[in-house]
């Protein structure tokens, strides 16, 4: 009886290859190779987007020219509303859409802060009186009533400001800056408890000044109408309410004054000390007065 050789004894019998699996669909059909994976394609022009931009662009150059401004303000939503469809748009770009939405946003924004600007300017040009006027102090101390002045004249201005003293007055106001006093640290952070120290490189100065009411209101007006700001010699405005400390002998601007009743007192202002004498006082006498200016020294 003879022994069946077994593979491998002798034997040259290979192996079979492993091959490639293939899917057949169903009996018959030829095999299914899986599809390659899918390339990426350049997105096409956003058109609308394109527009957007550009409308969104020229929109907020107008928006910041004063007299351009209505044309800032019909090109900048027209932009808005075609960068919003242009995101919408199917396998088109989308960053000339987002662009043009934000560029619209930040436009109106900016269109709002000049419009507003604008018409402040307008208003304070529409109701300045006009017919504000000041006399100067003589110079033993004395007003001179020889010496009234019109503010359309150039004194009275940053350059050239009126003098301690002087007697400035509209239809239904009559302001005196009575006294500056520079370097007031120490007088206004005694004064009250709350009143913090000015910061470094600041100092506290005190303004000392009269407001007559010479209106005909029967009901009175109260001083608050009548508005003494500082301006640093750098041209910045300090109103007084950057550090809310309270004065000594502060003015009380809340009470009624009746025709011909004076309030008088102290408004403490936080400035640079480098620079605090030769900053200017802006007084307007009464809320359509002019604004004029007076020296701190």
């Amino acid at each position: 009886m003879t022994t069946p050789e077994l593979p491998g004894d002798g034997s040259q019998q290979p192996y079979p290859h492993p091959q490639q699996p293939q899917y057949a669909q169903g009996t018959g059909a030829p095999p299914y190779n899986l599809p390659a994976p899918p390339t990426n394609t350049k997105k096409q022009l956003n058109v609308a987007g394109l527009i957007a931009l550009i409308t969104a662009v020229l929109g907020f150059i107008f928006a910041c020219v004063p007299g351009a401004l209505i044309v800032g303000w019909v090109l900048l939503p027209i932009a808005f509303i075609l960068a919003i469809v242009s995101l919408f748009l199917k396998d088109k770009a989308k960053w000339m859409g987002v662009t043009a939405l934000i560029t619209s946003v930040v436009g109106t924004i900016v269109g709002v802060v000049v419009f507003t600007a604008v018409v402040a300017t307008s208003f304070d040009n529409a109701f300045g009186s006009g017919d504000t006027t000041v006399v100067e102090p003589s110079k033993d101390g004395a007003t001179d009533s020889g010496a009234k002045t019109d503010t359309a004249a150039n004194t009275g201005t940053r350059e050239n400001p009126y003098p301690i003293g002087s007697v400035i007055e509209s239809k239904d106001w009559r302001v005196v800056i009575n006294s500056v006093t520079l370097a007031a640290t120490d007088a206004v952070v005694a004064a009250n408890q709350f009143n913090k120290a000015p910061v470094a490189g600041s100092e506290y100065i005190l303004v000392n000044y009269s407001a007559t009411y010479t209106g005909d209101d029967a009901n009175g007006q109260m001083p608050v109408f009548v508005s003494v700001d500082y301006v640093t010699a750098d041209g910045n405005t300090v109103d007084g309410t950057k550090s809310l400390a309270v004065a000594p002998d502060s003015i009380d601007n809340m009470s009624t004054l009746y025709k011909g009743a004076t309030a008088t007192g102290n408004k403490a202002f936080e400035v640079p000390s480098a620079t605090a004498g030769q900053g200017v006082l802006a007084v307007r006498a009464g809320m359509f007065g002019d604004k004029v200016f007076v020296a701190t020294k």
